[in-house]
């Protein structure tokens, strides 16, 4: 089974990656960044000029793009060339609705569709240890699951699809909240001469433990904030979570304070930074 691969940025280089090094057929890529193809094949990818290349030599046609315009124009490119003998999986997250339009379009072809958005930032997509959420139907989740273990070690079907990306907006509004009590409290213990270090390891000891502060807490002791996911990636999310509360007619100021701290990162210029660089957004506006 031949394997394709479009987009191959932040997350999908090293994903990608995990496919190559453990798939047993050949694997062809495609991303707008000629860099990153090279990158790809000098570990035995192969490169290819566009996305319909990479759509008629694999059967099983793997995306992960920034954005729902970019999925859908994946998708309006491969669809030219899909038949009842492809499998496509977009990884990307996306708007649920978008992406339910985008199988729709896809499945009039014959092909096969999933959404399979990952959670988890670049390190887990080294070590090929993501989560992944996805949403097809109970065969072709069994069909594709084991290229999805290339890539991630906890992989759950969340229903039809659509619904992989729902709970993919779920989560990362959840971390957005997390991270937001994080930011305000440990600003807060910092205000009386307790350190993040300190702070985190104290909370460790009783039921505010959380992955997000074990997980930052250094580099925002370093106040090193390399990308490992971007604060403009994490504001999408957040937007599409907030689309998706007004369709459902679901309340959630929560996460509409978060979106207001987001908002200001990216007013600040942070958009590149790592999403815990919104703890300086925080700091900026104490009273």
């Amino acid at each position: 089974m031949k394997i394709g691969f479009i987009g191959l940025g932040i997350m999908g280089e090293s994903m990608c990656e995990n496919i190559i090094k453990k798939h047993d057929d050949k694997v062809y890529v495609f991303d707008f960044n000629k860099a990153q193809v090279e990158k790809l094949a000098a570990v035995g990818a192969v490169a290819c000029a566009n996305s319909t290349e990479v759509a008629k030599n694999a059967d099983v046609i793997i995306s992960m793009v920034p954005k729902s315009e970019h999925s859908r124009a994946v998708y309006d490119e491969v669809s030219k060339v899909t038949d009842s003998s492809k499998i496509c999986i977009d990884m990307s997250t996306i708007d649920p609705s978008v992406s339910v339009e985008i199988s729709k379009m896809v499945k009039a072809t014959g092909a096969q569709f999933a959404d399979a958005p990952v959670v988890k930032s670049k390190p887990a997509a080294i070590a090929g240890k993501l989560g992944i959420y996805v949403g097809c139907d109970e065969e072709l989740f069994g069909k594709i699951k084991p290229i999805l273990a290339y890539m991630g070690e906890n992989i759950i079907r969340m229903g039809g699809n659509g619904k992989g990306l729902v709970m993919k907006i779920c989560h990362n509004a959840l971390v957005s909240q997390i991270q937001n009590g994080v930011n305000e409290t440990s600003t807060l213990a910092a205000a009386n001469g307790i350190d993040i270090l300190t702070f985190a390891q104290a909370i460790s000891y009783g039921g505010g433990q959380n992955f997000y502060l074990d997980s930052k807490k250094d580099v925002i002791s370093k106040n090193d904030f390399t990308t490992a996911f971007s604060i403009e990636n994490e504001h999408k999310d957040i937007g599409i979570c907030m689309k998706l509360a007004e369709e459902c007619g679901v309340y959630m100021p929560g996460e509409e304070n978060a979106k207001r701290v987001y908002d200001a990162a990216m007013a600040a210029g942070y958009g590149k930074e790592d999403f815990s660089a919104t703890v300086k957004v925080v700091r900026d506006q104490k009273k």
